[in-house]
């Protein structure tokens, strides 16, 4: 007998399952418009995506495919089960997002197991439902969802592994069979095995004859592909995870083939069929180019990170949608004509949203450097924003839904006769968009059968409709592009030629020069020289191995950006007067990445006149943006005053020894080094003056440095004695390294990024202190740490703005001289202490190029401890003390002293101009 509560209450369940779809969802979107301001952005989208929103969406639509596929209803008891997977699973996915933006240790291997061990139950779950239903023709669907389910825990755990810190090439290695498994692994097998029967029924046709046989014979295929791929990147043998790839490819293309034939009998003409299609395509090249990538360079997590983007928008974010657009109105029910309306409301827009999104994941996957940096904003966002659109466009359909559901209830006079729409439709289910989902009956029907149309399916657009919506979707690409060149147009190589100068004749040669852009950002040659009326054509190559350069011209003719090994030609046209050139990707300019262009004269002198040598870094003389500064304000509302006080040794114990686990950053970000003046910064973790390492004799350190900056930056720890050519190597854009070393001595250490010109990276913010304790050391009341620096600026973009000078740097004209990253904080949030009290102050000096003589007005020193050794201890039949300690850069120290008297004392650095730029703050002692 029908139960008419029974619709609802598998309704109220699926909705529960689907509410974290809902909350990721708003979480990526958040990340997305906040991802500058976010630590671990980029891992951030592709993990909520990936588990965020296709890992829950996989475990509920799974297990409806399987009811409905095997005609075998779980009962309610099987239903808090699978809400507990569920509640595991979101878990796990919690604890690893904290561990990424924690760096807590034990987050990522915790919530790799829980997301493991909640996948793995779904798969044992769907094999015992499979053992226990009537035999089916679709089984082989569910042995898909079943040995998808199986594989993410190795996937899971090969993640945590990574998350551990790996040598690069291991890195890349444990990289690629982790996305193997999860991507094409986990979520492939779930696609390929639903595609059997979702892809004719949206298509509204018939399955073909062969599609199940087909199905299953590809299973092997797919399954052992994923494993023998995954286990030739862990073992490091590139020809098995080719021949991997292979079997996986055969498989794929054997399930593609099937689709095709499919297709050929109803083209994909809806959002649905759409998104299927196009998402399908992108897995298939992925697949693809992941067997090219290696061929050519073997395993390279660089080029691994390259394919980022096709395979999670381009494959698994518009599977996801194709399905959900299919799904939701049919699942949410209504009856025919309430389904048809919220097919056409989600549907809205279908060939341009599908047309704008693949042609932007197609320009993301052009090779490094071919984009110019505002064109990838503008497309991003572009992309973003119509990806997004289906946010509001389901809750539109939903709302349709919901008042067909209450009119037809209304009209049939009672909750009972609205469980099944006004068509008859059933509404047992719910996905995890939060809409009731027909479990009654499978998802396509039998071989050779014609497949009817959901009750009230969206039918076809116009032809004329989807083709103004493709043209305006490639016109909505096109003007993002234009506005990215609109907005630097020197990045794309674009601009007029060079002026010809005073009247100068043209000679009709033309002179042509190679530069190359070498390691350490500088070109080679520097200075170029050209016959006055010459056409001058410059023949770039960047032999950075590190980072991706450009030449621009002050004439506005550029190269566009170069990855490393790339080339481009740059026509300066006719020359008259000299011309200055620099690379214009952020801070390299700056850092003296410049070019002069000399024109001669007929005597072969140079000509007077031009632009050489004030356009491409300024001169020394050039205004210095501290002029401005206030060095008696308080910091500006966005600074955050960087606590003084040394936080007490902690970490976990390994085998007798204690673990410091640090991961560094790389972030450039304008940063307030005094009221008024902002520095474009390099920094480490997020702030000028990176993070403070505090541990004793004995401890490890493992460091793991990761560049997410524009250029080549690396990290030189003086706290550890290792070979420098592995660990302090430069890391490109986008890669990383992991640096173990042993505190094998005490001493307040510098760590700085020692990437050349040194100095620039210095004096841009990418320094911090190791503080290694000795054995023994007392105890004391109060401990402080002033990491002492100068700042040596020119004009930035705007007002208060200021980039490194190499000039002042060269010149030794620091700006700013400044205590842990600010020239005023202390002045206006001091340390503290009380009267008695014993206070150890530990200093560095950073430099890059000054020393420090660090004295408190009405303190004298009992203690001075400089490099390793005291100076001065208390207790001496001499009864002496100290006013000052003094660090040559690159030095540290420490002092104690005791205050007899409250009140307000200045610290200050004792070369006095170096205090009149900003070394100086107060400790306030009270009674």
């Amino acid at each position: 007998m029908h139960d008419p509560q029974r619709p609802a209450r598998r309704s109220s369940w699926h909705r529960r399952a689907g509410r974290p779809v809902r909350v990721w969802t708003a979480a990526l979107l958040a990340v997305v418009l906040l991802h500058r301001w976010i630590p671990e952005a980029r891992w951030l989208l592709v993990h909520l995506t990936t588990l965020g929103l296709v890992t829950n969406s996989v475990l509920v639509w799974s297990q409806h495919f399987t009811e409905s596929l095997l005609r075998h209803r779980l009962p309610g008891t099987a239903r808090s089960r699978q809400l507990a997977r569920l509640g595991v699973l979101n878990a796990g996915i919690v604890l690893l997002v904290a561990g990424a933006l924690t760096g807590w240790w034990w987050a990522s291997p915790a919530g790799a197991s829980a997301v493991g061990a909640a996948v793995a139950w779904h798969g044992a779950a769907l094999l015992a439902q499979l053992r226990t239903a009537l035999p089916s023709r679709f089984a082989v669907t569910v042995r898909y969802y079943a040995a998808a389910a199986l594989l993410l825990p190795v996937g899971a755990v090969l993640g945590a592994v990574l998350a551990a810190g790996l040598p690069d090439r291991v890195h890349a290695r444990v990289l690629l069979a982790h996305e193997t498994v999860n991507v094409l692994g986990f979520v492939g097998l779930t696609v390929a095995g639903t595609l059997l029967t979702l892809w004719p029924t949206v298509l509204r046709t018939r399955m073909r004859e062969e599609a199940v046989r087909v199905a299953t014979r590809a299973l092997g295929a797919l399954a052992g592909g994923v494993v023998l791929t995954g286990t030739g990147a862990l073992l490091g043998s590139e020809v098995l995870a080719l021949a991997g790839l292979a079997g996986y490819g055969l498989g794929l293309g054997a399930v593609l083939v099937v689709m095709v034939r499919t297709a050929r009998a109803r083209p994909p003409v809806d959002h649905a069929g759409l998104c299927l299609a196009a998402g399908t395509a992108w897995w298939a090249a992925t697949v693809v180019a992941l067997a090219v990538l290696l061929v050519r360079g073997g395993f390279d997590a660089a080029a691994l990170g390259r394919l980022t983007v096709p395979l999670v928008a381009g494959f698994l974010v518009q599977v996801l949608l194709g399905a959900m657009s299919y799904l939701l109105p049919v699942t949410m029910g209504g009856g025919p004509a309430v389904v048809r309306a919220a097919h056409r409301a989600l549907g809205r827009g279908a060939a341009f949203r599908v047309v704008v999104v693949n042609l932007c994941v197609l320009l993301f996957a052009l090779p490094p450097g071919t984009l110019p940096s505002w064109v990838r904003v503008s497309v991003s966002a572009l992309g973003a924003a119509v990806l997004f659109a289906v946010v509001p466009l389901t809750v539109s359909a939903a709302r349709i839904s919901v008042a067909g559901r209450r009119a037809a209830r209304a009209a049939a006079g009672g909750p009972a006769a609205a469980a099944a729409g006004p068509g008859g439709t059933s509404t047992a289910a719910a996905g995890p968009g939060g809409g009731a989902a027909a479990a009654d009956r499978p998802a396509a029907g039998g071989a050779g059968t014609a497949v009817a149309a959901p009750p009230g399916a969206a039918g076809p657009d116009r032809p004329a409709r989807q083709a103004r919506g493709a043209l305006a979707g490639v016109l909505a690409v096109v003007l993002a592009v234009a506005a990215g060149i609109a907005a630097d147009p020197a990045a794309a190589g674009l601009g007029a030629p060079a002026a010809d100068g005073a009247g100068t004749a043209p000679t009709g040669e033309t002179t042509v020069v190679r530069v190359a852009a070498r390691e350490g950002m500088r070109f080679e040659p520097a200075v170029v020289e050209v016959p006055a009326g010459d056409e001058l054509v410059i023949e770039l190559v960047n032999e950075d191995p590190s980072g991706v350069h450009d030449l621009v011209l002050d004439s506005g003719a550029g190269s566009g950006r170069l990855a490393p090994g790339q080339s481009a030609t740059v026509e300066a046209g006719v020359v008259g007067a000299s011309l200055a050139g620099w690379c214009s990707v952020v801070g390299h300019r700056s850092a003296g990445m410049t070019l002069e262009v000399v024109v001669l004269g007929p005597d072969g002198r140079p000509v007077a006149g031009g632009t050489a040598g004030t356009s491409a870094g300024g001169p020394a003389a050039a205004p210095d943006p501290a002029a401005a500064a206030d060095l008696a304000a308080a910091p500006g509302p966005e600074h955050t005053t960087r606590s003084p006080v040394l936080e007490p040794v902690a970490g976990p114990v390994e085998d007798g020894r204690r673990v410091h686990r640090v991961r560094l950053e790389v972030e450039e970000l304008d940063q307030e080094l005094a009221p008024g003046v902002r520095l474009r910064s390099w920094t480490y973790g997020g702030r000028y003056t990176g993070p403070t390492l505090h541990g004793e004799v004995g401890d490890v350190f493992e460091v793991e440095l990761r560049n997410g900056g524009t250029t080549g930056h690396s990290v030189d720890f003086h706290a550890g004695v290792v070979a420098p050519d592995g660990p302090m190597r430069t890391v490109p854009p986008g890669e990383s390294l992991t640096y173990r070393f042993e505190a094998v001595r005490s001493g307040t250490w510098l760590y700085h990024c020692a990437t050349a010109p040194m100095s620039s990276h210095v004096a841009a913010g990418m320094f911090g202190a190791v503080v290694v304790d000795p054995p023994g050391l007392p105890p004391v009341d109060r401990e402080y740490l002033l990491v002492h620096s100068e700042a040596y600026l020119a004009p930035g973009d705007g007002p208060g703005t200021a980039v490194v000078s190499p000039e002042r740097v060269r010149a030794g004209t620091p700006s700013l001289t400044v205590f842990n990253g600010h020239a005023t904080q202390y002045l206006h949030e001091p340390l503290r202490a009380r009267v008695g009290e014993r206070v150890r102050i530990r200093l560095l000096a950073a430099g890059p190029s000054g020393g420090l003589s660090f004295h408190v007005v009405g303190g004298q020193f009992d203690t001075v401890h400089k490099e390793g050794a005291y100076l001065l201890r208390p207790g001496g039949p001499e009864q002496g003390g100290a006013q000052a300690l003094d660090l040559a850069p690159a030095q540290g120290g420490f002092v104690e002293l005791t205050f007899a008297e409250p009140g307000t004392y200045p610290f200050l650095d004792h070369d006095l101009a170096a205090a009149e730029r900003g070394a100086r703050g107060l400790i306030r002692v009270e009674g």
